[in-house]
């Protein structure tokens, strides 16, 4: 098994540090369609549990990950690594 490094972006919840294309905000009403696009090709993975979005993760195989942590939060992760 090769050695993929993972982002943990919360609820024990982790992604593929080299499949990240960006981290984003979940604000603007320009993610809020792409994520609306994403959700209705079933390319849409949910990972808040629940709580409130925060960043929407965006990786390279067209899938997008939605979650509870912060952009800032998950950036600070990525540059400890």
């Amino acid at each position: 098994m090769s050695n993929k490094i993972l982002l943990n972006i919360g609820f024990g919840n982790s992604v593929i540090v080299s499949k990240i294309v960006s981290i984003i905000q979940p604000n603007s009403a320009p993610v809020k369609r792409f994520v609306k696009k994403k959700d209705s090709e079933n390319l849409l993975i949910d990972a808040t549990m629940g709580k409130k979005v925060r960043s929407v993760v965006v990786l390279a195989d067209s899938i997008t990950v939605l979650s509870a942590i912060s952009v800032q939060a998950l950036t600070a992760r990525l540059e400890n690594e």
